[in-house]
């Protein structure tokens, strides 16, 4: 099968497109046709030697990509829920296995959930790692609710803007730090206070908050640090980018506030609730571009630049 191939660690300049056995499926898993591909930052930095590289090693030539929406080409078994030809979308265990940027994927069964109708393969690659993420925070965590305020850094990137609408829907009051040129796009997400970051200090312009998800960490302007300034006491912080601010637990307990990391779970219950909420108009997804398998490059120098809206997307059939 045709695929994006990183041979050997380094500059993402150097991902190739290249021929590699199709994958075989094991027990309960899924064989995907991929039509497409959604793209996140731990993708390149998997591929230049950092963030999952040490896991994928043994795999080199490493595919990379864990969103994935496509066809099923081989079921489990007969009577199993998912047949060929069923159109799904999911998370693909690309620390374990090779990923989604290759025309077939392999996928557990319960990391994958029916595509929504209302959206086309490469909007639907756009959901799975960005949306479960954001609602592992905001839900599961964090419990939004009415009478609740929750703060969301980068609230116009691919897990922000599902976090700012899963926190509205739960009723809960949202505040959201932006670039200048996504204030308009977060409000109309639903964020009831956004901060220009450039222009305000969020934690000088906003009320004490409840929670903070925090999309950001310690890599620019100490966000983190701050974040603990804007939280009431006892309030919650949430640090999802990894080693983005590796003191954040112990600083937090040291202020009187609790904290903890996030990390996805590939859980197709969940993916199939955010799906419904999608179909029925209550969740938008955000795509700033679809670029076809051999322009990878292209897509990874985007993506690597930030300030992405939403989500970049490879389309692969």
């Amino acid at each position: 099968m045709r695929a994006v191939l990183v041979r050997e660690f380094g500059p993402t300049e150097t991902v190739e497109i290249g021929e590699i056995d199709a994958p075989m499926k094991l027990g309960t898993e899924v064989i995907v046709d991929v039509h497409a591909a959604g793209m996140n930052p731990i993708d390149y930095k998997t591929a230049i030697g950092k963030g999952a590289a040490k896991a994928v090693e043994p795999l080199l030539p490493w595919i990379p990509g864990g969103d994935v929406a496509g066809t099923v080409a081989e079921s489990p078994y007969e009577a199993h829920d998912l047949q060929p030809g069923d159109a799904v979308f999911g998370i693909v265990n690309h620390w374990r296995t090779r990923g989604s940027y290759a025309e077939q994927a392999v996928v557990p069964s319960l990391a994958l959930a029916p595509k929504p109708e209302s959206l086309s393969f490469e909007e639907a690659a756009a959901v799975p790692c960005a949306a479960l993420t954001a609602w592992d925070a905001v839900v599961r965590i964090a419990k939004a609710r009415a009478g609740q305020r929750i703060l969301i850094h980068a609230g116009a990137g691919g897990v922000g803007h599902f976090a700012v609408q899963f926190a509205k829907y739960f009723g809960a009051h949202v505040a959201t730090t932006v670039s200048e040129r996504n204030v308009d796009f977060a409000r109309s997400l639903g964020a009831d206070e956004v901060v220009d970051y450039r222009k305000d200090r969020f934690e000088e312009v906003l009320q004490k908050v409840d929670v903070v998800v925090d999309l950001i960490g310690n890599v620019a302007d100490d966000t983190g640090t701050r974040s603990l300034d804007a939280l009431k006491h006892g309030g919650l912080y949430l640090n999802v980018p990894t080693g983005s601010w590796p003191d954040y637990a112990s600083v937090a307990a040291g202020r009187g506030m609790r904290a903890s990391s996030v990390k996805v779970e590939s859980d197709g219950g969940n993916l199939g609730i955010i799906s419904r909420l999608i179909d029925a108009g209550d969740v938008r997804v955000e795509v700033q571009k679809v670029y076809p398998l051999d322009k990878v490059r292209e897509a990874f120098a985007e993506l690597q630049g930030g300030h992405v809206r939403g989500k970049l997307v490879l389309k692969v059939r």
